[in-house]
């Protein structure tokens, strides 16, 4: 019991902290939700969405799960993106993996980890997908961020095909999908090139992202 009570200690000494250097920091936080962004993003520990891009709470719109997949069966993530399109008009949905990813790891290694594999199965149909480009990396730590970029071009992808997404571009709506990744090694952010802000932009950009990995296989 003694490591929960440290975080009552803790979330104490953080408030205390805020009202002091921000005296109206928490008023204006209850008052109201206007995010400009929503981040689909990995449940690793090491990926804090607000901290990597320096926003404050009540600018990103937040969802994880493990291995940032977007599944069209996933009423959590749909429901989550539904509302930021929807309700808080976001102009910008971002999926961001990161390098070193546990859940594209154990996918790559076909490793049996109980009921996760299911969920996991998805980002093998990935690997299935894209076997060649893959394996023809040699070297493991690069196979794996090989496989963990691809998994979120074809998670971004996937947000661009919901129902919420191509709604939203039918009546005109400004939203833009991204494709990003994090390195865990230098804290650095970078765009694997799968933006999409309509939906006739949606082919000719996966076809070129797509095509610099076949380049090197």
């Amino acid at each position: 019991m003694t490591e929960i009570h440290d975080l009552f200690a803790r979330n104490r000494t953080w408030s205390e902290v805020v009202r002091k250097t921000q005296p109206d920091f928490f008023t204006k936080l209850s008052q109201q939700q206007s995010p400009r962004f929503l981040w689909i993003g990995c449940s690793d520990s090491r990926v804090p969405a607000n901290e990597i891009v320096g926003m404050l709470p009540g600018e990103l719109f937040v969802h994880r799960n493990v291995a940032n997949v977007v599944v069209h069966t996933d009423l959590n993530c749909l429901s989550v993106l539904q509302y930021a399109v929807d309700v808080l008009k976001v102009d910008h949905v971002i999926v961001c993996g990161h390098y070193g990813c546990g859940g594209v790891q154990a996918s790559l290694e076909r490793r049996k980890l109980g009921l996760i594999d299911n969920w996991l199965r998805h980002i093998r149909d990935v690997h299935h997908k894209h076997a060649i480009a893959v394996e023809a990396v040699l070297a493991p730590v690069e196979k794996l961020d090989t496989l963990c970029e691809l998994n979120v071009i074809e998670q971004a992808l996937n947000v661009c095909q919901t129902t919420v997404v191509q709604d939203a571009w039918a009546r005109g709506q400004q939203v833009q999908v991204h494709s990003w990744i994090y390195g865990l090694k230098d804290g650095l952010v970078k765009d694997l090139g799968l933006n999409v802000g309509k939906q006739e932009e949606i082919t000719p950009a996966y076809g070129r992202v797509l095509a610099r990995y076949r380049a090197k296989a």
